[in-house]
């Protein structure tokens, strides 16, 4: 019972990062299963069919609060859900561990821009008209992170999230919540090419329903939660989630020395926190100035 109550506990949690940050629950899960000595392909295949409830939830939540561009889902939703579905069929045969340091080099220094981008370039310069994202840019975005979710047990929010949220045309929230709902058929592509691959009898059902009880309940929530964040502040809990997982990434990709770990997180947190801050004084700020303006 106690490992019932935890598991829909850690389902909560991840849907609740996920939703209101745009990525980590398949990062969250899939930790959480492989300590517990599932297998790669198990863990990620009972990840994913727990997503396509979860990501239900969660996109059509995200709808409903006005957190999606519904063009961009549809461009996003193809590329992403052949990537899904080849990486869940090849799974088995990739060399993941050797690429995931590269990718995470790449998120890292998008994340560190995404910091600077949101504490230090906010609402300095005129906003520029929107420039709406082409296929020839969504295509292969969609493929690298479907591909890289179904082989990694995470990745879709992680690469597409940023990569997004990098250009400057899209609101924070509606980032989420594009990549949130598009997430969805990606789950769905990816829980077929690991039926396909390993059978329904080596998924673990125990997993998938406790991480869907708590992933439904906590989606309605996260979209709440990312209608009501200011845009600048969203971006800094964004780019500081993703500073945080790919370091651990790498860490663990070029064997760090144990005591390493605690220094490198807590300085992580310490400036997280740091930003968190500085983020909300710099929007009460512009609060204040747009007050001295209209009077």
């Amino acid at each position: 019972m106690k490992k019932l109550i935890v598991f829909v506990f850690v389902g909560f949690i991840a849907q609740l990062i996920d939703g209101s940050l745009g990525m980590a629950y398949g990062v969250t899960s899939s930790t959480l299963l492989l300590t517990f000595g599932i297998a790669p392909a198990v863990a990620s295949a009972s990840v994913h069919l727990a997503e396509v409830v979860t990501t239900a939830a969660s996109g059509a939540s995200h709808w409903k609060f006005g957190n999606v561009d519904r063009g961009m889902v549809l461009k996003l939703i193809i590329p992403g859900s052949v990537g899904a579905f080849v990486g869940a069929c090849f799974l088995s045969n990739l060399p993941g561990d050797l690429i995931k340091p590269y990718v995470s080099l790449f998120l890292l220094a998008l994340g560190l821009y995404i910091m600077y981008r949101f504490l230090f370039l906010n609402g300095r310069a005129p906003s520029a008209p929107e420039k709406r994202w082409s296929n020839k840019q969504l295509v292969p975005l969609g493929l690298a992170a479907g591909f890289l979710d179904a082989t990694g047990g995470g990745g879709w929010g992680p690469i597409a999230t940023p990569v997004l949220l990098a250009n400057k045309s899209m609101e924070a929230r509606k980032v989420v919540g594009t990549v949130d709902t598009s997430e969805f058929a990606v789950a769905l592509s990816a829980t077929l090419g690991f039926v396909i691959s390993l059978g329904w009898e080596q998924v673990n059902w125990y997993w998938v329903l406790t991480l869907m009880a708590g992933g439904v309940v906590a989606a309605p929530i996260a979209a709440w939660l990312v209608r009501k964040l200011p845009s600048h502040l969203l971006g800094v809990l964004v780019g500081g989630l993703i500073i945080l997982t790919n370091v651990r990434t790498l860490l663990h990709a070029w064997e760090a020395p144990a005591p390493l770990y605690p220094v490198v997180y807590g300085l992580i947190v310490i400036g997280w926190a740091a930003a968190v801050l500085t983020a909300v004084r710099n929007g009460r700020k512009g609060k204040a100035a747009r007050g001295e303006l209209a009077s």
